[in-house]
């Protein structure tokens, strides 16, 4: 099984400028809290430390996690064959008469759908993946499927 995660190259950047904060902004910031929380005495009932300790622990499986990012990173490269829906392109579309929407195809990783992401493992990313402008496609989810019709890819 291969561990490659797939991600543009901004996105690659926007998680090394993230491990750069949490390494040594957030890292340093919470040591700070759990040797001043230790001060306090008793650690079997101060709060602070306990609080402090659980941040750590949700911080330090970030960091790991971001790394692991950046080690096992491939970069997802923009339209290989002009007109042609592929990871790192950018699709416009429209569903039955609604506005059109318009979503990055990345990787798994950085999908955020709210900011106008999807990856190419989700329903509607396999979907547009290897079709042109002017082209329906079938979107199966698992709550039934719908069409829509690619206006435009950049």
């Amino acid at each position: 099984m291969t561990n490659d995660v797939h991600i543009t190259p901004e996105g690659l950047e926007s998680v090394r400028r993230e491990l750069d904060q949490l390494v040594t902004v957030r890292r340093p910031a919470i040591v700070a809290k759990i040797k001043a929380a230790r001060e306090f005495g008793d650690l079997s009932e101060n709060f602070e430390y306990h609080a402090a300790k659980n941040e750590q622990g949700f911080m330090e499986a970030r960091v790991k996690e971001l790394e692991q990012i950046v080690k096992n990173h491939v970069l997802i490269e923009t339209a290989k064959t002009p007109g042609v829906v592929s990871m790192g392109s950018t699709v416009r579309f429209e569903e039955d008469g609604e506005a059109a929407e318009s979503y990055r195809i990345v990787g798994p990783s950085e999908a955020d759908p709210k900011a106008g992401t999807v990856s190419y493992e989700s329903a509607l990313g396999k979907a547009l993946l290897g079709h042109r402008v002017g082209e329906h496609v079938e979107v199966a989810t698992p709550n039934g499927s719908y069409r829509v019709r690619i206006v435009g890819i950049e």
